[in-house]
């Protein structure tokens, strides 16, 4: 190994722990109990029924975060294009937590008939659009750091045709929550009250992954 591989590993190293410092952060700002220990039985029922949302929330999070594994595993290459969009992705996590948090306490709070997650509730319309608008737009905004990271290790991955092709297949993948989230959040601030739940519903789309990666390894089979 020449020194200037050598250096960049210890890099990439420092880069993957921050983000994956960044990511776990971001985590804790999902406690349930925030900085208070409940003193009740009834205070922690309470805090209990936030476990539902928390534990969504941290699937989520976890997801994206695997994204950026899956990126650094295709692309050892450090660059600078690599480490710019990698503290974006970052900084869109510590943004999205908090919209993300209100989107499911809130759905859940809804579903249970106001059993989960009480200290989360609409109290109208408007908070409805504006809630959608800012998760939809994070979603975006993480997604899309994800398309193009992986559009980059597209370049930079060696000759393996292989290598290209995951790293397509992943840029396709992330593609669709960029765009379904954009969706949303147009949906939510154009739509009529009374339709704004597609805003919600619109993420049923994600779905489309599976056919989509389907229609991509069809499209490039391997050599």
């Amino acid at each position: 190994m020449s020194l200037v591989e050598h250096r960049e590993g210890i890099e990439a190293g420092r880069l993957d722990m921050f983000v994956d410092g960044a990511f776990a952060f971001t985590l804790t700002l999902l406690a349930i109990g925030g900085e208070t220990i409940p003193n009740t039985a009834e205070k922690l029922l309470h805090i209990l029924a936030g476990v539902p949302a928390a534990a969504v929330c941290f699937a989520q999070i976890a997801w994206m975060w695997h994204g950026h594994v899956r990126w650094r595993h295709l692309c050892t290459r450090t660059s600078r294009t690599g480490l710019l969009l990698s503290l974006t992705l970052v900084f869109f996590a510590l943004i999205f937590v908090y919209p993300l948090h209100m989107v499911y306490g809130a759905a859940l709070y809804g579903l249970s008939g106001g059993v989960l997650s009480s200290d989360i509730a609409l109290q109208s319309p408007a908070d409805g659009r504006i809630m959608f608008a800012c998760y939809g737009l994070a979603f975006t905004c993480m997604a899309g750091t994800l398309v193009m990271l992986f559009r980059h290790a597209a370049r930079l991955v060696d000759t393996s045709a292989e290598a290209h092709r995951q790293a397509g297949i992943q840029a396709l993948v992330w593609s669709i929550p960029a765009v379904v989230g954009m969706l949303s959040a147009l949906t939510a601030l154009l739509v009529p009250e009374g339709l704004l739940s597609l805003a919600g519903l619109e993420y049923i789309l994600l779905g489309l992954i599976g056919p989509a990666i389907i229609w991509y390894k069809r499209r490039h089979p391997v050599a």
